[in-house]
């Protein structure tokens, strides 16, 4: 009688050569790299990468960064002389580029779409100098599919001669969009049909692809589970959750080792006893040292407001707790706290990792305590104990001008609502140009620093990028700071700021109030992603009632729509890309305010010319206005006019 041993050892071995043979896939780079499935480093693996002699996972010569369950993420650092045609590695049968992904080319004939990001950000921050005297050509390319991949098409339709770099939208941080230059995302998939995922793992199908029509699928462990979730690769294996407390390796009944954890454990409750006394003795020090340069900074300024402990702080937002956070800036986050009076205030906790948090501070004390205006924000107190910086501001109950536009809070704002609040954030920034010597510019003028009061009256807020002008110079030089989209682009260009880069922002909030949009939405058509390019092209073409936000009745409102045109005739000017064409902020406050006491007799014309009609807006008084601005940053064309025409 054969023993089945000998029967079950040809059939274990017969079985394992027929799974190396089926499922060869090697998986393996170097040692310790192994990458999931279905990726690889064989002919066998669905998507084919290389691993070069020193252990580097290559992607088409590009080095891999990340795995996800959809996607992988290649560095495509900067390079001058890169061939066009390395683009095609980032495609294949079974992955393409992601729409999110934006390719800036070099020397391309003729030149690719226009980039939205201006040449001297990307001269500056990539340093394209280094490219020789044709380091200035840059073309951007984001041309997609409808199933949001990128077009492989690229290699030929564009007619470039090399790829600079890539740069990937990494979706919205801290309220604002970020761009990630040097990375690349690279979606996949597995060819559609029979789904070959392993035990304990769903199948997604449907999943869309960068061939049209076509559709394929991916496998992903359900949840306790941890692998690739693929029958070739590592299939889905049980997240094993040790037995063993901490009780029970001390008590030894888990390992005979308890008695030597439990003296470890000792020794370390010893260390930090100590540590905790030196860092209470080390606070307590340095605690009346806060409180004393506080009270120096205040004396400086000339300013009387109160001086708050921690533990009062503390106390007022509930130990900082979520329910009081309002939100978080640049410079740290704001809560919502009754100080000891019963007062409801706004708590502003600077970033102590912030290595300027000591300069803003004492400039925001210097500024708000120097100025008073119903329509600034008032500085109610601040704490410097325990090596925090905190302020302390009047609360406004009813948030920001920005939640209200964007359908965040409220029903949404009317249109005379919309005309009060700009008229009032006007005169507050017109206060801080024309009422201080030497003048204030606010810097970061946007629809969320507008925060509005119980009656939803604007105040303006957060002065934690302004800068105090020079008296006898027009401009301060600095680099650039503030907020995408709303910053003036030839502030950015010449590092010169001036009263009209407020004008500039002001102008980009003028155009987010008419039309409810996000000053940058990816989300838009390349061209369209900034706001002020989107409203400039519809508002020179006279095609402003394409874009009014459909919140603000118009229909059968004659005011409303003039009043609205009127508005976006002054954010075109505001929008002017040479500072010396805008209007000052005095200028807007007083034309905003001739708008909101209605004074539009006599200053509108309706003409008809065969099947169109144009809105003539006539100036009481002559203004230097663009003609047309049709790009976002590098229209440079102006001249001087007193009737501006705006065909529609």
């Amino acid at each position: 009688m054969i023993p089945y041993q000998s029967t079950l050892l040809p059939l274990l071995l017969l079985a394992a050569f027929f799974f190396i043979s089926t499922e060869g896939c090697n998986r393996s780079c170097g040692e310790n790299s192994v990458v999931p499935y279905p990726f690889g480093f064989s002919h066998d693996c669905p998507i084919l990468l290389n691993c070069n002699s020193t252990a580097d996972i290559l992607l088409g010569g590009f080095p891999v960064l990340n795995f996800t369950s959809k996607s992988v993420l290649v560095s495509i650092p900067a390079s001058c002389d890169r061939p066009i045609r390395d683009a095609q590695y980032l495609f294949g049968n079974n992955y393409a580029m992601m729409l999110g992904n934006g390719l800036f080319l070099r020397n391309c004939s003729p030149a690719a779409s226009p980039c939205l990001i201006p040449s001297e950000l990307i001269s500056e921050r990539l340093d394209l100098a280094k490219c020789g005297h044709k380091g200035e050509s840059i073309s951007c390319f984001s041309n997609g599919t409808k199933d949001g991949y990128l077009s492989k098409d690229i290699i030929t339709e564009t007619k470039c001669e090399s790829l600079f770099i890539v740069a990937r939208y990494n979706g919205i941080i801290k309220s604002q969009p970020e761009l990630v230059f040097g990375e690349a995302e690279i979606g996949w998939w597995m060819d559609g049909g029979e789904c070959r995922c392993s035990a304990n793992a769903t199948c997604t199908t449907s999943v869309k692809t960068a061939v049209p029509g076509k559709t394929g699928y991916r496998c992903s462990c359900d949840q306790g589970f941890l692998g690739d979730g693929f029958r070739a690769g590592d299939g889905c294996r049980e997240v094993q959750v040790s037995r063993c407390s901490a009780s029970k390796y001390i008590s030894g009944r888990c390992t005979r080792i308890g008695l030597l954890i439990s003296g470890i454990i000792a020794g370390a409750l010893l260390m930090f006893a100590l540590a905790f006394l030196c860092y209470v003795f080390r606070r307590r020090r340095t605690a009346s040292k806060s409180q004393e340069t506080c009270k120096r900074l205040l004396a400086e300024a000339s300013c009387t407001i109160p001086v708050y402990s921690y533990r009062d702080i503390e106390r007022a937002t509930n130990h900082f707790s979520d329910a009081n956070r309002l939100g978080t800036g640049a410079y740290g986050t704001v809560y919502v706290g009754k100080i000891p009076n019963n007062e409801v205030v706004a708590v502003k906790r600077i970033r102590r990792s912030d290595t300027d948090s000591m300069d803003q501070i004492t400039n925001e004390i210097k500024l708000i305590s120097s100025v008073s205006h119903p329509n600034l924000v008032r500085l109610l107190g601040c704490c410097m104990d325990r090596g925090e910086q905190i302020l302390l501001y009047e609360f406004m109950p009813n948030g920001t001008l920005s939640q209200h536009l964007h359908g965040e809070r409220g029903d949404g704002l009317s249109w005379t609502s919309r005309l009060s609040i700009a008229v009032q954030t006007a005169h507050a920034i017109a206060h801080l140009h024309s009422a201080i010597h030497p003048p204030i510019y606010h810097r970061d003028i946007k629809s969320s620093n507008i925060l509005l009061d119980y009656n939803f009256g604007a105040k303006v807020a957060d002065f934690g990028l302004s800068r105090i002008g020079m008296m006898e110079s027009s401009h301060i030089s600095t680099a650039p700071q503030g907020t995408p989209g709303y910053l003036d682009p030839q502030y950015h260009q010449d590092f010169h700021l001036s009263d009209k880069s407020d004008v500039y922002s002001l102008g980009v909030v003028l155009v987010e109030m008419i039309t409810g949009m996000k000053v940058v939405d990816f989300g838009r058509a390349p061209t369209e992603v900034n706001l002020a390019a989107l409203a400039v092209d519809r508002i020179g073409k006279g095609r402003i009632e394409e874009i009014i936000d459909p919140v603000i009745k118009v229909d059968g409102d004659e005011w409303t729509l003039v009043s609205i045109r009127k508005v976006a005739e002054l954010a075109f000017r505001c929008l002017a890309f040479h500072k010396d064409v805008r209007p000052s902020m005095k200028e807007v406050a007083e034309e905003l305010e001739m708008l909101g006491d209605g004074e539009l007799d006599g200053s509108v014309e309706m003409a008809s010319e065969g099947k169109s009609t144009r809105l003539v807006l006539v100036s009481a008084r002559k203004v230097d206005s663009p003609v047309s601005v049709q790009d976002a940053w590098p229209s440079e064309q102006s001249s001087s006019s007193t009737n501006v025409s705006v065909s529609m």
